[in-house]
Order: C-alpha cells, then structure tokens, then sequence
C-alpha cells in the first residue's frame, strides 16, 4: 500500500458523520491554501501531481507514543498541518534553507474551527535527531521531514502534512488576490520599504523584482501588494522583535484569507497558475474542486505562539547565539495541548519530558532560570 493510501485510511478513521472525512479535507485543503499562502490549489486545476508534491512514508514520521492514545481522545476529528515559509530566493523548498516561518494549523472536521499558533523559529528545541539548537535548523538539515519530526517529538503533535512555499509564492499569491488589507503602524513603514527595496537582490538572488516598488508613505488600514505584505511579514525591528513578526505573519494570512472568501474559482485557479512552482506540499488534492463553494465556512477562532509569553525566555546560549527558551518544555506543551484541543488536563510524554529536561540543562544558567 503506497503511503498515500495509508494517510487516506487513516484520514477515514477520523470520520464522524456528515460528509466523508475525505470531503472535510478536501474542503479545507482550500482554505489553508490561504492560510498557507501557498500553491495547493494547483492540484485542482492541473493533471499532474508531480511538480511541489512528495510522499513521506508514515513509517519516516515520529509521533510520541501517547499522542497515538490522544489520537482516540481529545486529539480525534483534528487534522493538523505544518505550514513552512522558506527564506528561499531560489526556489529552495525542499531543504538547505532554514524555514523562515513556523506554523501548525489546527482543524476541527466536526465545526470548521482552525487555530494557528506560530512556532517561534529561533526556540530551542530537539531538531529530531537528539541535538539541540534553533528549531527553524531542522528544516536546513533534513527538509519537511525532519522539521516535522521535530515539532511532533517536542509538541507532542501528529502531523504528517506540510505545505511549504518561498518569499515569491507569498507575493504572487497576493497580487492574485488583488492585495490584502493591513493596518500598518507608523514604526512599520521604514522597515516595510527596506525590505521591499532588498527583496531578491541579495548576491546570487534568482528571485523575480517587482520592478515597479512601491512605498508605503502613510500608516493605517491599506491594501498591500504582493511585494508589501511580504515585505510586512519579515519584519523584526520593532518592539516586540521576533514575536511581533510572526504575529505579523499570521496576520498577512488572515487577510489573504478574509481576501479569498470573496474570490471566485476562476480567481482561485489564477492563483494556481501564478505559483505552478513555488510550493512544496505532501498533499493530495485531486478531488476539492467540487468543494470549492464550501471554503467560507472555515474560520479561524485563535491564534498564538509556541512559546507561550508566560512561559518563556530569551538568552544568548553559547555557540548557539539569541534562543527563545521554553519555560518549561513540558508546560508548554501541556498549554499547547489546552489550546488547541480543550484538553485541560493533558501529562507530556516521556519522550517531551525527556526534551524538557535536556533544554533546561542547556539553558538554564544562561537565562538566570
């Protein structure tokens, strides 16, 4: 049984009425499109399911042994997603490139609810292979895979689905949506109209230049472009830093979103045709275009980050320069686990307490803990 096969059965085991598991997926494969940013629809519109798309046999993907008792309880009818922005200029999807954003989208079949929690990329975990640095490395070192093994060993998570896509992805994907709308704040333009200006032009860059840039002069509610919101969501040099960042992130994908509800199939399929080879993705998609009418009953009910604010910390921690520190792992991921699932009395595995132990050993004396 190829592992497409095996993911389908064991997408159908989630079924609880209504329509099929499958059409449940299929439905909101659409919606995390733009949630993504990212090219999944080119599935529907297109015969081949070669370009961007790869099978990772669910033997090669790590999931803690009690998640798999979870997977029956408080986890049953959620179907989570890794989501990878890639700080790629030269269509690098696939690894040697540190993933630039972190996210887990979290769906409930049965309501249509979606949470998203940003994993910060600078956190210090197990790259899942029991060594310990920034977590957005296990993306350089070992592609989807691996960044997937990481955050199902330290999270006690269940993914085995990705979508990956690059800086170019994300502007094609707005201008095809005719821009989104953002609330820029005054401290934000400078930064803003930097980075457009030094998109893509790095040494070596092969990245496609809006040669038409234009700035933003004013703050408050606009649309941005392509290039803008993109610019937007690499922003780091304000209060907040890194946090404030992929907060921003998270909200470009929410307009994107908010966009996209009003936007018709033939809209959505222009998006497919602007970004044939700017995603990466493990799923299958081949019978959603039936479904396409159905994506504005998905709606994202929270959103947040991993680290939780209460329970982390920032040092600089040896060789490994600036990490965010989790505070600890076991009870992050005891808060995770409540936000995402409802799950308020939920006990870490053995193998994240095992994780918990070793970050605090490495870090503790460097964040005063």
């Amino acid at each position: 049984m190829s592992s497409s096969d095996q993911k389908r059965r064991r997408r159908r085991k989630k079924k609880k009425g209504g329509l099929s598991t499958g059409a449940k997926i299929a439905i909101f494969a659409i919606e995390l499109v733009v949630l993504a940013a990212a090219g999944i629809i080119l599935y529907v519109t297109t015969k081949t399911t070669e370009t961007g798309k790869v099978e990772i046999a669910e033997e090669d993907i790590v999931i803690n042994d009690s998640v798999k008792e979870a997977e029956e309880t408080t986890m049953k009818g959620y179907w989570n997603i890794a989501l990878f922005g890639v700080d790629s200029r030269q269509d690098q999807l696939t690894k040697n490139t540190r993933s630039d954003t972190i996210m887990i989208a979290s769906i409930n079949q049965d309501t249509g609810d979606i949470k998203l929690v940003s994993v910060y990329r600078d956190t210090y975990l197990n790259l899942g292979n029991d060594s310990y640095n920034k977590c957005n490395a296990a993306y350089a070192k070992g592609g989807p895979e691996q960044a997937i093994n990481m955050l199902n060993m330290n999270l006690d998570m269940n993914i085995t689905d990705f979508v990956t896509i690059g800086f170019q992805g994300l502007i094609d994907v707005v201008d095809a949506l005719h821009g989104v709308q953002i609330d820029v704040q005054d401290v934000e333009i400078e930064h803003l109209n930097n980075y457009q200006r030094s998109m893509f032009l790095d040494e070596g860059g092969g990245g496609k230049l809006n040669d038409n840039i234009i700035p933003v002069t004013n703050s408050g509610l606009q649309t941005l472009s392509g290039l803008q919101a993109t610019a937007y969501c690499r922003i780091r040099y304000t209060a907040g830093d890194d946090f404030r960042r992929a907060e921003r992130q998270r909200t470009v994908l929410l307009a994107c979103m908010d966009k996209a509800k009003t936007a018709s199939v033939s809209e959505l399929t222009s998006i497919a045709n602007n970004i044939f080879k700017e995603v990466y993705t493990s799923l299958d998609l081949n019978d959603i275009i039936a479904l396409l009418g159905d994506i504005a009953k998905y709606n994202v009910t929270g959103q947040d980050g991993f680290p939780n604010e209460s329970l982390r910390a920032t040092g600089s921690i040896g060789s490994k320069g600036s990490c965010v520190v989790p505070v600890s792992l076991s009870d992050n991921v005891k808060w995770l686990h409540w936000f995402l699932f409802n799950d308020e009395g939920y006990q870490p595995s053995q193998t994240v307490q095992t994780c918990s132990d070793k970050v605090y050993a490495d870090t503790h004396t460097y964040i005063g803990n």
